[in-house]
């Protein structure tokens, strides 16, 4: 069974940057779409970016398009969030996920446990 590990948030001012890894354990996450969703308090989860197996393909939330950057190290199975120029509407609960090889853009069939990215004006 694989287990997703999400690390890297923390406190940060804002316009600073925060770099999120997600390391997978249990079996290999190369043939997967992976992503990141978040969930602010008292909002809704949000996708906030995806990547493809080969990470030829990448999707991002309008919101987050042009700072934010999805990647992936499949030797490692570990996929990262490079985000920057960050705001303090970014702050939420930043959960990493493996896609589904059905369903569309974002569906999910494993969570980590999500980590809290915390943004000061």
């Amino acid at each position: 069974q694989v287990q997703l590990v999400e690390s890297g948030g923390g406190l940060v001012q804002a316009g600073g940057s925060l770099r999120l890894s997600c390391a997978a354990s249990g079996s290999t996450i190369s043939i997967n779409g992976m992503g990141w969703y978040r969930q602010a308090p008292g909002k809704q989860r949000e996708l906030v970016a995806h990547i493809s197996s080969s990470g030829g393909f990448t999707y991002y939330a309008d919101s987050v398009k042009g700072r934010f950057t999805i990647s992936r190290d499949n030797a490692k199975n570990t996929v990262y969030l490079q985000m920057n120029s960050l705001k303090p509407e970014d702050t939420a609960v930043y959960y990493c996920y493996r896609g589904t090889s059905i369903g569309g853009l974002g569906s999910a069939d494993i969570w980590g446990q999500g980590t809290q990215v915390t943004v000061s004006s």
